[in-house]
């Protein structure tokens, strides 16, 4: 399987994106906006969407794209100011661009059904992290027959080799190719990933969520105990969590129900547990299954979400049972 032009393809859409949205934080941290107002996490996603899927359309013209935003709201006559500060940030980066443009790029992304090869986008994962200045990411993955073969994930506020101390950073992955991580300022290469070969449960290093509503911390803190793990776990936004799986910076990352009824979208975890997987870790949800990718938007079939460098996955999952978390 050659799929040496999705790749460069995938590296490059993710860092454009990833520019625009650091633009926009990097103003959003130097201004007194109010905390009540998500305006420019909202403008950095439906600008981080426009840009890659028009890349993609340019690129790949027959393949859907499932990507979490649409643009009917832009088109609402109440949001004409919102619709032009985001046309204002693709112009930075695309000079050309008209904002009828921008709206057609964004309804790219509104496919929600399965295809034997599409593309899932998260334009900006993380939008609380993003607001609060903290890891966000912009996560995009090829699916076929599906399976996750590509994906490409920028992480602009994230470090994760010791030896490179610069912020920002891209770890992308094809599948049987392992996974790379890239400086996202010039995107040198800067190492290739591998997950921890640690297997004391007593020195697991463990991330989470940091909102309750996408994982159970107190099921977190049953499985914890269960395990002997002593450390607190580390909570950040996004999926910069399978990032720090892959790269060796921690052992587990667990997403544990907190509702019965919620159902997890692809696009949050596609790009991210191929990382993981080319890393040499394994990603399942809580009762083992492999993350099945083949029914259109949500992982309809799957139940929560855990990810380790392997070693102990089996125990984590005895863990889980045995807190009687399903």
């Amino acid at each position: 399987m050659n799929l040496n032009r999705e790749y460069s393809f995938a590296i490059a859409a993710v860092r454009e994106a990833a520019e625009l949205c650091t633009n926009v934080q990097v103003r959003l941290q130097n201004s007194s906006f109010q905390k009540e107002d998500r305006s420019p996490v909202t403008v950095a996603d439906f600008g981080s969407q426009a840009l890659v899927c028009s890349r993609l359309r340019a690129s790949f013209s027959d393949d859907p794209i499932i990507a979490e935003e649409n643009a009917d709201v832009l088109r609402e006559s109440d949001n004409k100011a919102l619709s032009e500060r985001v046309l204002s940030e693709v112009l930075r980066l695309r000079g050309d661009a008209t904002e009828e443009d921008v709206l057609h790029w964004i309804d790219l992304g509104d496919d929600k059904e399965y295809s034997d090869r599409f593309w899932t986008l998260d334009p900006i994962d993380g939008t609380k992290g993003f607001l609060r200045g903290d890891q966000y990411a912009v996560a995009l993955a090829l699916v076929e027959e599906g399976q996750v073969v590509l994906s490409a994930v920028a992480c602009p506020r994230l470090s994760v080799v010791q030896a490179d101390s610069e912020i920002g950073v891209v770890l992308a992955a094809k599948k049987g190719g392992g996974t790379l991580i890239y400086r996202l300022s010039d995107m040198t290469v800067i190492g290739e990933a591998r997950v921890s070969t640690n297997a004391d449960s007593s020195s697991i290093r463990l991330c989470e969520s940091v909102e309750s509503m996408h994982t159970s911390h107190s099921g977190t803190g049953r499985v914890a105990s269960i395990l002997g793990i002593t450390s607190q776990p580390v909570r950040l936004d996004s999926q910069a969590k399978y990032a720090v799986v892959a790269s060796g910076n921690a052992e587990m990352y667990l997403r544990l129900p907190s509702d019965r009824r919620y159902v997890e979208n692809i696009w949050d975890h596609a790009g991210g547990s191929l990382l993981v997987e080319e890393a040499g870790g394994i990603v399942t949800d809580i009762r083992g299954n492999h993350l099945d990718f083949s029914l259109g938007y949500q992982l309809k079939n799957n139940r929560g979400v855990i990810v380790s460098n392997g070693h102990l996955h089996d125990r984590l999952l005895e863990a889980i049972r045995e807190a009687g978390i399903d």
